[in-house]
């Protein structure tokens, strides 16, 4: 039961950390730069984190670009304000998500320049052949454990761990929180020290401040992704573009 535990926390501060890094700030915004090594590095590390619910950077950076872009109107691909429920919100936003994907509707160019692409990766990941592979390997970990019956629920989790970390952020990060900043939509900071998120439930300061690479604002919010972001720049691996504290 242990190890089932320590594997699920793992993947999703994996997975969480892959997306808020390389998909989030460094795809979507250009929060920082790095070398083609390291972004073929962390491309392969998005899609072995993600696994089975691997995200194409292109597409999810286009729809983050219009998320902010349309924030909480009618265009918003995702926002909260418009849906019964997160359920409902996850499957528009696939469809939204897939169109784009596949060039099926036609989006402004401002939303998919420079956005980084290697079709080798997004084609394999975006298979169904890997991911049911992937699949296949987290239900075959959880066999070989063999925890309580009840923990094997947690396997859906696993299968759409990227959407699931974008609806809780998109749900409770337009829903639940407390305001900084008048942004004029419906974004919030759902919480003041986000270890659960990564610093994506600082909606409410990342729609004030779009290309800022510290979420966290006030003396009291804390980002935990940034730090690692520090240190990685510390170290040359990336290039941090505007460098705040």
């Amino acid at each position: 039961m242990i190890a089932v535990i320590i594997f699920f926390v793992a993947h999703w501060y994996l997975s969480l950390f892959s997306q808020t890094f390389f998909l989030h700030r460094y795809s979507a915004h250009a929060m920082f730069s790095m070398n083609k090594f390291w972004e073929k590095f962390f491309y392969v590390f998005l899609y072995i984190t993600q696994g089975s619910s691997y995200l194409v950077p292109r597409a999810y950076g286009a729809l983050h670009r219009m998320h902010h872009a349309y924030s909480d109107t009618e265009k918003d691909p995702h926002s909260p304000l418009f849906y019964r429920n997160a359920f409902a919100m996850m499957w528009r936003t696939k469809d939204i998500y897939n169109a784009v994907l596949r060039r099926k509707t036609e989006i402004e160019d401002k939303f998919e320049k420079n956005l980084p692409e290697w079709p080798l990766i997004d084609q394999m990941g975006d298979s169904w052949i890997s991911r049911i592979v992937w699949g296949s390997i987290y239900i075959g970990i959880y066999v070989y454990f063999a925890p309580p019956w009840f923990m094997f629920l947690l396997l859906p989790i696993h299968f759409l761990m990227g959407p699931v970390h974008g609806a809780i952020v998109n749900w409770f990060g337009h829903k639940a929180g407390y305001v900084n900043f008048d942004n004029g939509d419906n974004s919030k900071n759902s919480i003041p020290f986000d270890v659960f998120l990564g610093g994506e439930l600082f909606q409410n300061n990342h729609h004030k401040y779009g290309s800022r690479p510290n979420f966290a604002m006030k003396w009291f919010e804390f980002d935990p992704t940034y730090p690692i972001m520090r240190v990685l720049h510390l170290f040359r691996v990336i290039r941090i573009v505007n460098p705040t504290t």
